[in-house]
């Protein structure tokens, strides 16, 4: 049955040394089988050209069938492994790979195996970029990317993507061109298809430049090995018109033919608009250029099913998803508490197997396959989920799961390690305050880590660590810090004539860190990633490209309450007269507790916005579309001192609701938050009394007493339509009162 593997387990039978691995033609299956087995055991299995009188036999054999299947059979002591050319048999061999039981002397397999797999996307590939924006792949070895390169194909990916022309980094182990020229050799050593991203980040109108870019190509062109795919962005990064683009593109596929003959240009329409995008399509159903290969969909792209729709159907669609972020991107983590979007930042280690695999199956009737958008090793368990997903769309995901830990932790119990993962994803759902798992986790984790010291080297183990005390030592830093903000707005609004200091003192005492045996565990784990796999966790320490760029070291201390605020707060309250600093200090206490009958939520804080109305969940809202989720900005390198509050949005909720109001008072709504903002109460369009689009700037709207009368009140925004602006330009809300007047 086409994309779908069917496996029949049985009683387990040891295979020991006496295995022979028997392949006439010396595929790499066969090596890639005996490596890897070798490694996790120390047996090395013969591989011979005859089978052997006696023992078990791990037979390989290319038969004519659909494109890279395999087929296993167990006859007696013969296990046969069938594929379509080497691809197939290397899947074929990865499939072994994965659900091998391993032992120090010991590799036991199923004593029955029936599987038959056929992949149901054609592409599925990862970016893999040797380039200093990375957080790890510029720091490693040729050897480092011959292995992941091998681990992605076990696990079903047949396209590796990589990003010429690169600037040198401080990390870099060879130059850009060389690396370059390596992974295109190990490409073609694995069978797997070879593609380079190839952005003009100048104006294709300077024709010395321009020039300059093609001639480039012809080098690169000429010294891989293999080659059969050009990725060329229309933006993110560039901001060239198609008018310009297309011509370019025209003139690069003459060397490119002349060297690869069968490899094609793929053209991503990101940051163009809808008249831009438009010249294409009319472009591709004029010429029919057979120099294209299809159009990639990725960020700031048209949708898949858009795409489709005006794309001739002799053109295939490639997803560019961007696996590998957790905020400002196409796929964000759903309602993430700020206490870690604050911390853990945009690129932590993020295994979120559930989420993707409920995304792939929502997108993947509309796309041929995919090469995924990523910056490094921290999105390793997603690369790999990625890659099984594209043979089987409906594949269990904790099974999924245990064939990764199965494979990558080999002397651990896979399916609690399978668990163990699946709880790290869990750890990001909801408030992060009311998320008790998150520290039984961490216990999970901390018993593993005793149990197998034999990992302490590896480096996914080492990643699947760091995320699971990371976690923990937030929510309790995010507990305690949300407890002193709490008790310095009491004693704000106790008039006393010391509340500043007061207050400082109390803000202070997070100074004391929390569970400071955690915090070192995650300071050494940081230490020996940055040595296992070059991942990069600080700017300062380990030399990251930037704040943003998977530096959680650097903000492990970053304050998760109001501290930088408040403190600069209390400097300029100082400089007030007295009466005028006892109006602001009452009006910092009351900030979060404006009074009995009246509400404050922090719209887009999971934790502190009980009115806000969510739609649908990712079960039927996968991307999001119908349904917000907040944003998160990323001021000042992500050391802002404003109010956390105006820093987490949504461009508008769906909805906010209040029930049980008094019936007989009069209600004002008070807005913080950015641009426009077109409210609604039960349906009824108000007039605001306040109008500041700024930053923390206010807006107020009274609530005519005939609208609330009824005890129930719904709020709502219009929609505005601002897509001709920067997102970073969008009006949005950030905070919402409802006042009892």
């Amino acid at each position: 049955m086409r994309g779908f593997l069917i496996i029949l387990f049985f009683i387990p039978q040891l295979c020991t040394a006496q295995v022979t691995i028997v392949s006439k033609d010396k595929q790499i299956a066969a090596q890639v089988l005996q490596e890897e087995v070798k490694r996790r055991t120390g047996i090395v299995w013969p591989i011979t050209a005859q089978t052997p009188e006696k023992g078990r036999v791990i037979i390989f054999q290319t038969k004519k069938c659909d494109k890279e299947s395999y087929h296993i059979r167990t006859t007696g002591r013969t296990i046969l492994v069938e594929g379509d050319g080497s691809r197939g048999l290397l899947y074929g061999a990865g499939y072994l790979l994965r659900i091998m039981q391993y032992r120090q002397k010991e590799a036991v397999l199923p004593e029955v195996i029936n599987a038959d797999a056929t992949p149901e996307k054609g592409i599925r590939g990862h970016q893999i970029g040797y380039r200093n924006l990375a957080n790890s792949y510029d720091g490693w070895t040729p050897e480092q990317y011959e292995q992941y390169i091998r681990d992605l194909a076990i696990f079903g990916a047949n396209s590796i993507e990589a990003i010429p022309f690169m600037p040198a980094s401080p990390h870099f182990t060879v130059s850009s061109n060389e690396m370059t020229r390596r992974i295109s050799g190990y490409c073609k050593k694995y069978d797997l298809d070879f593609s380079v991203w190839t952005p003009a980040t100048f104006d294709l109108k300077d024709t010395a430049k321009r020039h300059d870019f093609l001639m480039q190509f012809d080098t690169l062109f000429r010294e891989s090995v293999r080659l059969d795919a050009v990725f060329f962005p229309g933006g993110d990064p560039g901001n060239n018109a198609p008018q310009l683009v297309l011509p370019l593109l025209e003139d690069l596929a003459v060397p490119l033919k002349q060297y690869h003959p069968e490899a094609a240009i793929w053209l991503s329409l990101q940051g163009y608009d809808s008249t831009e995008c438009a010249f294409v399509y009319s472009y591709i159903h004029q010429y029919k250029p057979l120099w294209l290969g299809g159009i990639v969909v990725g960020p700031s792209s048209p949708t898949l099913e858009d795409t489709r729709a005006a794309l001739p159907p002799q053109y295939k669609i490639r997803h560019y998803p961007d696996i590998t972020h957790t905020v400002r991107c196409d796929y964000p983590v759903v309602w993430w508490d700020p206490a870690f979007a604050f911390s853990l930042g945009r690129e932590p280690v993020n295994p979120q197997p559930v989420y993707y695999a409920n995304v792939y199956r929502f997108i993947a009737p509309d796309m041929d396959g995919f090469i995924s958008y990523s910056d490094g090793a921290h999105d390793d368990i997603n690369k790999m989920l990625w890659s099984m997903l594209g043979w089987n769309s409906q594949a269990d995901v904790r099974e999924m799961m245990t064939q990764y830990a199965n494979y990558f932790f080999p002397s651990a119990s896979p399916e609690l390690i399978a668990d163990g993962i699946l709880a790290l994803e869990k750890n990001w759902e909801g408030p992060v305050a009311d998320n008790g798992g998150i520290t039984a986790t961490l216990t999970l984790w901390q018993q593993q880590e005793r149990l197998h010291g034999e990992l302490s080297g590896n480096w996914r183990w080492q990643m699947c660590l760091l995320r699971a005390y990371y976690d923990a030592y937030t929510r309790e830093r995010a507990i305690r810090e949300a407890a002193l903000e709490a008790e310095v707005n009491r004693t704000l609004l106790e008039h006393k004539g010391n509340e500043i200091a007061n207050a400082e003192k109390i803000l202070q005492q997070a100074d004391k860190k929390v569970m400071p045996q955690w915090r070192d565990r995650i300071v050494a784990l940081c230490d020996e990633l940055y040595k296992s796999v070059s991942l990069q966790t600080s700017v300062a320490k380990y030399k990251a490209a930037g704040p943003e760029r998977g530096a959680v070291l650097d903000f492990l201390d970053r304050p998760l309450n109001n501290r930088w605020w408040l403190e600069d707060k209390f400097r300029y309250i100082k400089t007030l007269p007295l009466a005028e600093q006892r109006k602001a200090l009452d009006t910092l206490g009351r900030w979060e507790n404006p009074g009995p009958g009246s509400f404050y939520d922090d719209i887009g804080n999971i934790s502190k916005s009980p009115h806000v109305v969510r739609k649908e969940d990712l079960h039927t809202d996968p991307l999001m579309r119908r349904s917000d989720t907040p944003g998160f900005d990323w001021w000042e390198s992500g050391y802002s001192r404003k109010r956390l509050s105006w820093m987490v949005s949504l461009r508008w909720p769906s909805a906010m609701r209040y029930d049980h109001l008094d019936t007989t008072a009069h209600y004002v709504v008070r807005i913080t938050g950015y641009g426009e903002s077109l409210l609604r109460a039960n349906g009824v369009l108000l007039k605001p009394s306040l109008y500041n689009k700024g930053i923390g700037e206010i807006k107020e709207f009274p609530v005519p007493s005939a609208i609330s009368k009824s005890g129930t009140l719904l709020l709502t925004w219009d929609n505005i339509d601002e897509e001709h602006l920067n997102w970073r330009q969008h009006s949005r809300v950030t905070e919402v009162w409802l006042i009892k007047l």
